[in-house]
């Protein structure tokens, strides 16, 4: 997998811009990765739910949950399924409004020098083999794109949001993850 550090997306894959985010603060490195976890409805697979809710197009009649979000403005960098497809929804050197309230090593404004990765699902299931072998190659990737991204510059998003977040959730096999990423 490769990376056009100009355009900041990565190379083959679907691009849907979402209109949540903004530039990084000047001299703001790159320097963390955060893996999240979502299911849109909560719990389901495979809709369109996530796309929309990045992109603001949330059908609030759709679905209870809706209306619970329907003011939420939030992205990420990219969006791994169950099959292992990856939807890149903002440029790497912009910022993506994925890690809200947050801190990571005495840092606030996670947002400011992170990239933050989806993976469609939830703390109730297992991810799919698909899922960690596309991480592990974007990971790769970012590592080489900057090198300031290391294995200890990986976070859950319950890392830098403890008591607000559990994501990416008690069935995502970290060892399994890092262990594919040398």
């Amino acid at each position: 997998m490769q990376i056009d550090t100009t355009s900041g997306l990565l190379e083959g894959v679907r691009f849907i811009s979402s209109p949540n985010c903004d530039a990084r603060p000047q001299g703001a490195p790159i320097d963390a990765l955060v893996i999240h976890a979502i299911s849109l409805p909560p719990g389901e697979f495979g809709g369109t739910g996530i796309e929309r809710l990045f992109c603001n197009t949330l059908d609030t009649s759709e679905h209870p949950y809706y209306r619970e979000i329907k003011d939420q403005k939030v992205s990420a960098h990219l969006l791994i399924r169950r099959d292992g497809e990856v939807i890149q929804f903002v440029p790497l050197h912009m910022r993506a409004w994925h890690a809200g309230e947050s801190v990571c090593e005495g840092r606030p404004r996670v947002n400011d020098f992170s990239i933050g990765i989806e993976l469609e699902g939830s703390d109730d299931a297992p991810f799919e083999e698909a899922q960690y072998r596309k991480l592990a190659e974007i990971t790769r990737a970012l590592m080489r794109a900057y090198p300031d991204i290391t294995r200890e510059r990986i976070y859950g998003h319950a890392d830098i949001a403890p008591g607000r977040k559990t994501d990416p959730g008690p069935h995502f096999n970290w060892e399994r993850y890092l262990k594919q990423c040398v």
